[in-house]
């Protein structure tokens, strides 16, 4: 046994190992069929328009208030209408009943967007972020292994 197999990856149970890639996994899951809708949100690419609140939901958490309008959609050119839709980002003194406000429909199903976009990306790329980092934090030595073999024989095999 050398000093190398005793390191912290020399101690980790399979068990945690198939865990951390099952949550990876999962994590890669939520995220990347999220990507393009993230994009679109964050660059405010849709069609742009009017959103007219009409309702405002609130709910109470230990020190803290989440609110969110709900409302109308229409695209300023008239073509598109969505009804019942929430404007992301809002809260409770954003927005009054029946004042229009400037919107993006990017095409999300239950909601529109200001037209500065969003920040909801950063969240995604954290998910995809710890969908690919955990598994090099688990299999990082193998892979390093693995993936330095095959330098080291084209190596070889060119001198």
């Amino acid at each position: 046994m050398t000093a190398a197999d005793h390191g912290p990856a020399a101690r980790r149970s399979p068990a945690f190992g198939a865990a951390l890639t099952l949550l990876a996994a999962f994590l890669l899951l939520l995220a990347v069929p999220n990507v393009g809708t993230a994009v679109r949100a964050a660059r405010a690419d849709g069609i742009g328009g009017w959103f007219t609140p009409e309702r405002l939901d609130c709910v109470q958490h230990p020190g803290h208030e989440s609110c969110v309008w709900t409302g109308d959609f229409l695209s300023g050119d008239g073509t598109v209408r969505r009804t019942g839709i929430e404007m992301y980002g809002s809260d409770r003194y954003s927005h009054r009943a029946g004042e229009r406000a400037r919107a993006v429909d990017i095409d999300h199903p239950s909601r529109v967007y200001g037209p500065g976009g969003s920040n909801e990306w950063v969240f995604t790329a954290l998910m995809l972020l710890a969908g690919v980092g955990i598994p090099v934090f688990v299999y990082g030595r193998p892979l390093r292994r693995f993936l330095g073999s095959g330098t080291r024989q084209e190596a070889r095999s060119r001198s």
